[in-house]
C-alpha cells in the first residue's frame, strides 16, 4: 500500500484571531485603568494644592504658628473647582489669639456653598472667595480661662460639665450630674446657657484648701459670664457643703465675665457648651468674606 503525503493546509488557525482580539481587549483595559488613576491621581494633587492655598492664607489671617488642617470634601475636585463652587470645606486651626484678653484657642469652621474663582484659587488671591454658610467653634481652653480676673487667684483650675439641675440643687436634684451632648435624633444640643463645675486650690486661713465651685455659664454677646451657685470642699473622692457664711465671702472669686472677642470670620455666636477641661463658643455666619478670617477685638 502506497502512503499519501499529508496535505497540509496553509490556511491560518481559526484560533489565532481571536488571541489577537483578547490582547488588544485586554490592551484597552490596561490603557483605561492607568487612564484613570492619572485622572484620580490629578484630581487629588489639584485639591491638595488648593487646600495648601487656603491653609497657608488662613494661617496668615489669624497670625498663628502652625498651618491649620484643611479639607475640601466632595469627588471629584476638578468639577468644582471648574464651576468655582465648593459644597463643603472644613478649617482646623489650633493656638489662634482672640483679642483682646484669650491667646491659645481652638478654631474649627465648616464651610458650605463656597464660591472660589479657579484663577483666584491658583493665584492665590482669596478677597473674592464668600462663604455661603459657615458654622464656627472657638473651644477656649482651661488654661486660658485661668487668666481672667478674679478666677487667677484659683490654683490649678480645671472645669467640667455638670447639669443646671446639679448646680441649683446638688444631691438633691434628680440625681443626673453630666448633662447628654446629644438629643434623641444624635444632634447637638446648643443652649445660651449650661452648667459648669469649676474646681482648683484656694487659700483659707493660710491653709491651701481644694475647692468646687457650681456655677452656670452664659453667652451675652461677645462675652460669657461665669454666675456662681454653690460650693464644696474636698476632692473627687469626697465633698463637704461650704458653710453658708464662708461660701458668701468666697463665691465672688469665681465670679467672671470673659470678653471672648469677635469671633474668627466674625461669626455671630449663638450658644455655649462646657466640655471637659475647655468651654466652646459656637456661632453661624451667611455669605461671609474669606479675607474676614481674622478676629477682631
Amino acid at each position: 500500500m502506497v502512503s499519501r503525503p499529508v496535505a497540509h493546509d496553509d490556511r491560518p488557525s481559526p484560533g489565532r484571531p481571536a488571541k489577537r482580539g483578547k490582547r488588544r481587549g485586554r490592551g484597552w483595559l490596561i490603557a483605561l485603568a492607568v487612564l484613570v488613576v492619572l485622572l484620580v491621581g490629578a484630581d487629588f494633587g489639584a485639591a491638595a494644592f488648593a487646600e495648601h492655598t487656603i491653609s497657608q492664607k488662613t494661617r496668615e489671617q489669624l497670625a498663628i504658628p502652625n498651618d491649620p488642617a484643611v479639607t475640601v470634601h466632595g469627588f471629584p475636585f476638578l468639577t468644582q473647582a471648574l464651576s468655582g463652587d465648593y459644597g463643603h470645606i472644613t478649617i482646623n486651626a489650633q493656638g489662634v489669639a482672640v483679642p483682646p484678653r484669650l491667646r491659645d484657642v481652638d478654631f474649627n469652621a465648616d464651610m458650605t456653598d463656597v464660591t472660589a474663582p479657579l484663577s483666584d484659587l491658583t493665584s492665590g488671591n482669596t478677597k473674592s472667595i464668600v462663604i455661603g454658610t459657615l458654622k464656627g467653634e472657638v473651644t477656649v481652653k482651661a488654661s486660658d480661662i485661668a487668666k481672667q480676673a478674679p478666677l487667677d487667684k484659683i490654683e490649678n483650675l480645671r472645669i467640667e460639665p455638670v447639669t443646671e439641675d446639679y448646680v441649683r440643687n446638688g444631691e438633691n436634684g434628680q440625681g443626673e450630674t453630666t448633662p447628654p451632648t446629644t438629643n434623641a435624633q444624635g444632634e447637638p444640643i446648643d443652649s445660651s446657657s449650661a452648667g459648669i463645675r469649676l474646681s482648683g486650690n484656694v487659700q483659707i486661713a493660710g491653709q491651701k484648701v481644694e475647692i468646687f465651685c457650681f456655677a452656670m455659664i452664659e453667652l451675652k454677646g461677645q462675652k460669657i459670664s461665669i454666675e456662681p451657685k454653690r460650693l464644696q470642699f474636698g476632692n473627687d473622692k469626697e465633698t463637704t457643703v461650704v458653710p453658708q457664711a464662708v461660701q458668701n465671702v468666697l463665691l465672688p472669686n469665681f465670679n467672671a465675665t470673659i470678653d471672648t472677642g469677635a469671633m474668627p470670620f466674625s461669626v455671630t455666636p449663638t450658644s455655649v457648651r462646657v466640655n471637659s477641661g475647655s468651654v466652646t463658643i459656637k456661632g453661624e455666619g451667611k455669605n461671609v468674606a474669606f479675607n474676614g478670617a481674622k478676629p477682631q477685638g
